[in-house]
């Protein structure tokens, strides 16, 4: 099954809110509350240090029971946690020691059960032991400090605190967090529809746009309307849009070019064929025409290497052979090449040459520029045109110019000469 981009988009923003919630609640449901339990059990492990020695001191005193529990009581007030003292006696039978209730700082019964797991931890170790405990009337944590009168522990002194309104309120904190957390996804899934629907329409313009120009259309740019990475890509798609219009015109102007200029000698060579296949053709005749068919063939062979240079420039693959040349010997050199030319159209060439103007170019290629400017130059202007070709050195850099009195260049064309 085919996903969209903006189905995609918008449950990756459900599913990052989601995992976001579960984190929270995880780190809120186990951690708040397994470290607000450690805290209260620090919190008991301190008092016990603190609190006990005078319980602990009254072990095989004659200290009356009503002191003893004076004593206790007096830890529970300055602890504010329950406080339980605890008998230990050595036991005959082979269950071990027996623990018997000495003092209590509560009511027993209406404090609840007191869970002794922690107390037996402290009597096997012989050190304080902390530890929580699952009672009848819920969790509970504790201390255990145990007291030793001749090497053997006769009292175990238990501090106890409930835990159970940690637990309801870390309970209430998830039940919020749940709520809380349905709404953000709610709204996760409707903001991330609408950001991924905006998204989404902006890239469909693109995939409409690039369909547009495949179809050789190039004339409807896309709106930029924002300074983020699609505003920057439609901006870069419009350049490429236009650039791409200006090589299709190009491309068809020089089409229509190249199929005229290619006509019309094929054309001439076909009727010279016809007339030179007539046996009745005196000498001078067929060779005027042997001569216009050269000439044809000639400019046949022009277009060509016309026509690859340009495929040569596109596919960027013009190999250029540059070497030391004197541009005006250049110079002076194609332009002689034009002298009929210049006769026939009534022109003047004027040669205006530095005494050294050497450069390190492809001497070919700016030949064939030369030709490509004085051609232009004949063929634009009308008869009588007077054409000055300079060559001359000019802050460091040698210059090389094909003037003329012509019309010139329209203004909307010169951005794109190079």
């Amino acid at each position: 099954m085919r996903i969209s981009l903006r189905n995609r988009l918008a449950l990756v923003f459900f599913g990052i809110t989601l995992l976001a919630i579960g984190a929270l609640y995880t780190y809120v449901g186990t951690g708040l509350q397994n470290r607000l339990v450690n805290e209260k059990v620090g919190e008991l492990a301190s008092a016990s240090r603190r609190f006990s020695t005078p319980i602990a001191a009254t072990a095989g005193t004659a200290a009356r029971l009503h002191t003893i529990k004076a004593l206790v009581a007096n830890a529970a007030l300055q602890s504010g946690a329950r406080v339980s003292l605890m008998s230990v006696a050595t036991a005959v039978a082979p269950g071990g020691p027996q623990l018997t209730p000495l003092a209590d700082s509560s009511n027993v019964g209406a404090s609840g059960t007191l869970g002794l797991r922690t107390t037996w931890r402290a009597i096997r170790s012989r050190q304080l032991a902390t530890g929580t405990e699952e009672t009848s009337d819920g969790p509970l944590a504790e201390a255990a400090q145990p007291v030793t009168l001749g090497g053997q522990i006769v009292r175990v002194i238990v501090y106890s605190a409930p835990v159970s309104d940690v637990v309801r309120n870390v309970s209430l904190i998830r039940h919020d967090i749940l709520v809380a957390g349905g709404i953000a996804l709610l709204l996760a899934l409707i903001g991330g529809y609408l950001v991924a629907r905006w998204l989404a329409a902006r890239v469909k313009r693109l995939e409409l746009a690039a369909k547009q120009i495949a179809a050789g259309e190039f004339g409807h740019p896309i709106p930029v309307d924002s300074n983020d990475e699609l505003g920057e890509l439609a901006a870069a798609f419009n350049d490429m849009q236009r650039q791409l219009a200006q090589l299709d015109l190009a491309r068809k102007k020089f089409i229509a070019t190249a199929s005229h200029e290619l006509r019309t000698p094929v054309f001439s060579l076909g009727g010279f064929v016809e007339l030179l296949e007539d046996e009745e053709l005196d000498a001078g005749t067929r060779r005027r025409f042997l001569d216009q068919v050269k000439e044809q063939v000639e400019r046949l062979r022009k277009l060509s290497v016309d026509l690859l240079d340009l495929s040569r420039l596109e596919a960027g693959s013009l190999e250029l052979r540059p070497e030391q040349v004197d541009l005006g010997e250049l110079a002076r050199s194609v332009s002689a090449e034009f002298v009929p030319t210049l006769a026939q159209h009534d022109a003047h060439l004027e040669l205006r040459l530095a005494a050294k103007a050497e450069a390190n170019c492809d001497p070919v290629r700016i030949a064939q520029i030369m030709r490509i400017l004085i051609d232009n130059a004949l063929t634009h202007t009308p008869s009588g045109t007077r054409i000055v070709v300079t060559a001359g050195r000019e802050n460091g850099r040698v210059r090389l110019a094909v003037r003329d009195n012509g019309e010139g260049i329209d203004a909307e064309a010169l951005p794109r000469i190079f």
